[in-house]
């Protein structure tokens, strides 16, 4: 399989903090992909550089083969195109049915009718397991499980090939956490996605990834299948995955 992105030498500071001192990884082509590492190491930072919300400072990031630290405005908005992002509260809008919510980006960047902007709005609210009468609920009107389903349906709206999560199953007690696992091994499969994810949920980095990269003091320290990850010289990796 193909690389579809590239992460090299990533140097991230604020301020004068160093958040990443030179990143490098590679994600492949139909991979469910994590970020994983303590708290604060800058694994969503990344996912905000490379969905370009975060500035790179240094280094560089391509995805479908596009450099993006010199990326061109009209180029940036074709390739937003190309990619979701499920946001770890949701990000749903609150003056907006779910229904508004997941047609957005229908009505934003497309000039397809209204028949076929509710046609698609239906078929992505019936593969997440949503009910086709919850979408005309507000989001203050459904629970957390209701709110991640709504919010990835959104994210898959223009049929991308690549979707980012941030901590998809936070807030989600044990039994909604496994079915959402459920659901994204199924539209990976289904809708042939590529998909990076933040998580700090074990069961479900174990349930759905294939590769994962491990950030610990500003560098990734292993980069890799689960199967060798106790062979690994970090505190951090003992200790978070000791009880397996």
């Amino acid at each position: 399989m193909k690389n579809i992105i590239e992460v090299k030498n990533i140097k991230t500071i604020f301020d004068d903090r160093v958040v990443h001192n030179g990143l490098n990884l590679n994600i492949k082509e139909g991979d469910i992909y994590g970020l994983l590492g303590p708290s604060g190491c800058g694994k969503t930072t990344l996912l905000r550089e490379m969905v370009m919300l975060e500035k790179i400072q240094s280094g560089s990031i391509k995805i479908f083969g596009n450099e993006l630290s010199n990326i061109k405005h009209e180029k940036a908005q074709e390739l937003r195109r190309k990619w979701g992002v499920l946001f770890q509260a949701g990000a749903l809008f609150s003056s907006l049915s779910i229904k508004e919510n997941i047609a957005l980006p229908l009505v934003e960047y497309t000039n397809l009718s209204q028949d076929m902007i509710n046609e698609i709005v239906e078929f992505k609210v019936s593969i997440v397991g949503l009910k086709a009468n919850d979408i005309n609920l507000y989001p203050s009107q459904i629970s957390g499980g209701m709110k991640k389903k709504a919010a990835l349906a959104r994210s898959l709206a223009m049929d991308p090939k690549l979707l980012f999560l941030d901590e998809p199953t936070s807030g989600l007690d044990p039994i909604s956490a496994r079915e959402f696992d459920r659901l994204i091994l199924k539209l990976r499969d289904m809708l042939g996605l590529s998909i990076v994810m933040v998580s700090h949920d074990l069961q479900s980095i174990y349930d759905t990834l294939d590769r994962v990269a491990i950030i610990d003091n500003k560098k990734i320290v292993y980069e890799g299948n689960l199967e060798n990850i106790h062979s690994v010289d970090s505190k951090f990796i003992q200790t978070f995955f000791a009880k397996i």
